[in-house]
């Protein structure tokens, strides 16, 4: 299993970005994907996930402004991360479940990529 994301960057409180997580060497139709993110000095929090069927779970901190997607034709995950806040600086980590259902902790993600570094300015 490899995750690469990729579409960091710093901006500005109230700005946009999307992140892109290209997945290979696995039936990634067969898996839940998730974001999840950590700040320094905090646990991984679950940002959104989405199961191999569509049914998406959002964090409550980015409800109405974060949109995950998959294409399972292209093997790539995206959050689009609106209106964004200080409080949503962190690095964001891409993450793989094999399963029918999304779990809630990061813990047992068993599948990771590097991360991205995501910087929110006030």
């Amino acid at each position: 299993v490899q995750l690469v994301e990729s579409g960091g960057g710093s901006v500005q409180t109230g700005g946009s970005l999307r992140l892109s997580c290209a997945a290979s060497g696995f039936t990634y139709s067969s898996y839940c994907m998730g974001w999840f993110r950590q700040a320094p000095g905090k646990g991984r929090e679950r940002v959104a996930t989405i199961s191999k069927l569509g049914s998406i779970t959002y964090g409550d901190s980015v409800k109405g402004r974060f949109i995950i997607s998959r294409d399972n034709d292209k093997k790539t995950l995206d959050l689009q991360m609106n209106n964004l806040k200080p409080e949503d600086t962190a690095m964001y980590y891409c993450a793989a479940y094999r399963g029918s259902f999304c779990p809630s902790q990061a813990a047992t993600f068993p599948n990771w990529g590097q991360g991205t570094q995501v910087t929110v300015s006030a």
